[in-house]
């Protein structure tokens, strides 16, 4: 809890006014000492704590804890490396080198994708004709339209 200079002020000046002026330097000595106490207490038990922590080995576990999930003891380094030079895009280069079903199934994915590829392709060339066609009849509808002719100067509307 971090008191502000404005907060110790309020509360000095609430002090001032409950306590008095007389009174009030031996108070404040009195809550210095109280705080010291409280602070030697809280000490004390750490220090107690840290010691009883000490006796039940928990320092060692803590480090044999630290030691086990440590990525270079798990050998996640080495795996870290490994992956470094990997190349999704040649998965199916590295698939022939593994075996010969995985290099089939590698091929069997390689093939469903070329083929969703190109069934997108036509869909999206179908739509872009069907639009263009829609665009060329609309063209040709207004060019069918007659205008509506202005009424010459002498007509009346």
């Amino acid at each position: 809890m971090d008191f502000g200079w404005s907060e110790l002020l309020v509360i000095g000046v609430v002090a001032l006014i409950v306590v008095g002026p007389k009174d009030l330097p031996g108070m404040f000595r009195q809550l210095g000492k109280f705080t010291a106490k409280l602070r030697r207490m809280a000490r004390e038990f750490q220090r107690a704590m840290e010691d009883a922590a000490d006796e039940a080995g928990v320092k060692e576990t803590a480090s044999s804890l630290k030691k086990m999930t440590s990525p270079k003891e798990m050998g996640l380094d080495a795996l870290k490396d490994a992956s470094k030079g990997w190349d999704p895009t040649k998965a199916t280069e590295s698939a022939k080198k593994v075996g010969p079903e995985t290099a089939k199934l590698a091929e069997e994915r390689a093939a469903s994708v070329q083929k969703i590829k190109d069934n997108m392709a036509k869909k999206g060339q179908e739509k872009l004709d069907a639009e263009k066609a829609a665009a060329a009849e609309a063209v040709e509808d207004a060019a069918e339209t007659p205008e509506p002719s202005e009424p010459k100067s002498g007509e009346a509307s």
